[in-house]
């Protein structure tokens, strides 16, 4: 009997008490279970006028750094507010958020990618990894099919986990990296052939962006000849909403990203921000533990926040550091703030959104290892920014109920 979790519905309501359902997936357990094992059965009343069928749907975001986990909030968001049994999939620092999010979800973690970032090429760092990230696909998609059969799950949203579709529910990719960016034409031809064979294992793909390319946020990573016959723009995935806030601090550092490069961009922002006179922030991205402290009178250091606490900060905060990741970016957009980005090296994806942002002026940019965290405050002030409200943030709602209607 499949986990339905409580929910406000119609006439004729049972409730069944029964044993938690433990599951042994492939390097896959459930984590997290809906309280004191009470679930609660909903039978639509065909003589009810709104009677409705609970629907149950995965949301699975890659774990590498938090942009895959923090676009899917609003999508998981959302889904609440359409009555649709959420349940999450990810592992690391990705699950740690989710849970933190959202506490009363079921969730169950999957296999990870175990990725690690060294500095250098990108062909390499990935190439000498990918045995272990294919085994991790083929678990993760054994790990989904049965947690489909075994919780009745109609459909899928995936970020960026390739493993995480199944034959028995509607799968649908979510990516912005539909071209991928790879040093020589061979390998790049190579890998983006690779890339669609993978998507072709999903019923669509939606990229968060705009369908226009001329006014496009990724550029030619997601615009170009279809990579898949089902492609649809969702528009700006963001959970951060702007509002009036009075400023608290010069700069906010966010850091994400895999490691060791997180670690690597924040000891080497926090070593010049000590000696600067601006007051600091530095949100750390580790999900794992709460940690709130002072490196220096100036510079204040949290581990984690979650969304509404880090959209406080953000908002409060005149000017912000971060990677170029496009969440981080989609994030700036909905905020209309101010950054300077910092692409991870050798990530031919952050690079190319950094030079692309660049030549418009939105933001500015430098390089990790010629950090100049003075000069940076004192330029950033000559960017045009992306104001708040210049691309929408809601516009995916309508095409979520429809693809959840069809299930």
């Amino acid at each position: 009997m499949p986990i339905i979790s409580r929910k406000n519905t119609t006439r004729h309501q049972l409730i069944f008490f029964i044993d938690k359902i433990l599951f042994t997936f492939t390097k896959a357990k459930v984590i997290q279970t809906p309280e004191s094992g009470m679930k609660l059965l909903s039978h639509a009343d065909p003589h009810a006028d709104n009677h409705f069928v609970l629907k149950r749907i995965l949301v699975a975001p890659l774990n590498w750094g938090l942009g895959h986990v923090t676009r899917c909030i609003p999508l998981i968001q959302e889904l609440e507010r359409m009555d649709v049994d959420v349940v999450l999939g990810s592992d690391g620092v990705a699950l740690h958020l989710l849970k933190a999010e959202f506490p009363h979800l079921q969730a169950f973690e999957l296999p990870s990618y175990r990725i690690r970032y060294q500095p250098g090429n990108m062909i390499w760092n990935i190439g000498r990894q990918l045995p272990r990230i294919l085994w991790a696909v083929r678990s993760e998609n054994w790990a989904t099919e049965r947690a489909v059969r075994a919780l009745g799950i109609k459909g899928i949203l995936s970020d960026n986990r390739y493993g995480c579709f199944s034959t028995r529910a509607d799968s649908v990719m979510i990516s912005h990296q539909l071209r991928l960016r790879v040093p020589g034409l061979a390998l790049q031809w190579s890998a983006n052939q690779a890339l669609r064979l993978a998507l072709s294992k999903f019923d669509a793909v939606w990229a968060p962006d705009v369908a226009d390319a001329a006014v496009s946020l990724s550029g030619e990573l997601s615009h170009g000849s279809p990579v898949h016959p089902a492609t649809c723009y969702t528009g700006v995935l963001s959970r951060m909403r702007a509002y009036d806030r009075e400023y608290e601090y010069d700069v906010a550092v966010v850091l994400s990203g895999p490691e060791p490069q997180r670690s690597l961009l924040e000891q080497r922002l926090l070593d010049q921000a000590i000696s600067l006179p601006q007051k600091f922030i530095f949100v750390q991205g580790q999900t794992q533990y709460k940690k709130h402290y002072y490196a220096a009178d100036n510079v204040e250091v949290v581990s984690y926040l979650t969304s509404k606490d880090l959209n406080d900060v953000l908002l409060a905060s005149k000017t912000l550091v971060c990677r170029s990741g496009y969440s981080s970016i989609m994030d700036l957009v909905a905020l209309g703030k101010k950054a300077v980005l910092i692409p991870t090296p050798g990530q031919t994806e952050q690079e190319y959104l950094a030079a692309y942002l660049a030549e418009r002026n939105a933001y500015l940019v430098q390089k990790q290892d010629n950090i100049d965290l003075l000069a940076a405050i004192k330029n950033v002030g000559r960017t045009s920014g992306i104001p708040a409200g210049e691309y929408r943030t809601d516009e995916f709602k309508g095409m979520l109920q429809e693809w959840v209607e069809g299930l």
